[in-house]
């Protein structure tokens, strides 16, 4: 037997998957709580019969409140609840194909260097595509960076981060990430979890993803951008490289940093410039 139902939607009719339905008596005393599924739909168990507050939340969105009405038996129906975007929230970009603009795009990585100084590293070649889709957490995401590409301003240190005891990347040219769907964790902020490729490994990867809006560029087209991070552990690349100096301290930290400024051009192809 199930309780309140609600199917929540978006301003553009989407569904809202991951938002919150709560059910309170008239008192303030919380009597239910529901998630919406991919459908945007919530259910809770069986009610109290009598009227109520039910109230509905969601990151990015202003919350509705409405009376809701349980029957005898425990349940009742809110319909559709339309959810319209928060105060100052970034507008969505258009469904289709977005390409890497690798000229206006930056990976950059952080390493910690004998426990107290980071050492950052740019790699120069990143390209790829976000397929968006109608509802933007639906949307999947694919990129590529050329390992050998790596560049700290040093040349011993940049070809020693190419060899075998990092990226090793004569036998493994390419870095990738494919991206499953976006989960909005506020006004401008999602998570994209994915697959990241790296050094003959593929692990799970999660990254906080801030999504800066698009917009018209002056040479016709259209283009979005996004700042996108997440923490990588060596080991879990099978990058063991683990010098020792003196006092016991390793040369190279356990973890990187990476930091991803990433503009995309609307559209299956870059403009011709």
């Amino acid at each position: 037997m199930s309780g309140l139902t609600a199917r929540i939607r978006g301003s553009s009719g989407w569904p809202v998957p991951g938002a919150v339905l709560t059910v309170t008596d008239l008192t303030g005393r919380q009597l239910a709580r529901a998630t919406t599924d991919s459908s945007g739909l919530a259910t809770t168990e069986p009610l109290p019969p009598g009227t109520h507050t039910a109230v509905v939340t969601a990151p990015g969105h202003q919350p509705v409140a409405q009376l809701a009405r349980i029957s005898a038996a425990g349940g009742g129906r809110l319909g559709e609840i339309r959810l319209q975007p928060e105060a100052g929230a970034v507008a969505m970009p258009p469904p289709g194909p977005w390409t890497i603009d690798p000229a206006h795009s930056t990976v950059m990585v952080t390493a910690r260097h004998l426990g107290i100084a980071g050492i950052r590293a740019r790699f120069a070649e990143v390209g790829g595509r976000l397929e968006i889709a109608g509802t933007f957490e639906q949307s999947t995401g694919y990129a590529e960076i050329k390992a050998a590409t790596v560049d700290t301003g040093v040349t011993m240190r940049d070809n020693h981060l190419r060899s075998t005891d990092f990226l090793d990347a004569d036998h493994y040219p390419l870095i990738t990430f494919a991206g499953n769907g976006f989960r909005r964790t506020g006004g401008d902020t999602w998570v994209m979890p994915g697959e990241l490729a790296l050094h003959g490994r593929a692990r799970p990867v999660d990254l906080a993803v801030t999504y800066g809006g698009f917009g018209p560029d002056p040479w016709g087209g259209t283009r979005m951008a996004f700042h996108a991070e997440t923490l990588l552990h060596r080991e879990d690349f099978a990058i063991d490289y683990n010098a020792i100096v003196r006092a016991g301290i390793a040369a190279v930290g356990a973890t990187v940093q990476v930091e991803l400024d990433i503009e995309l051009v609307q559209g299956e192809a870059l403009p011709s410039l």
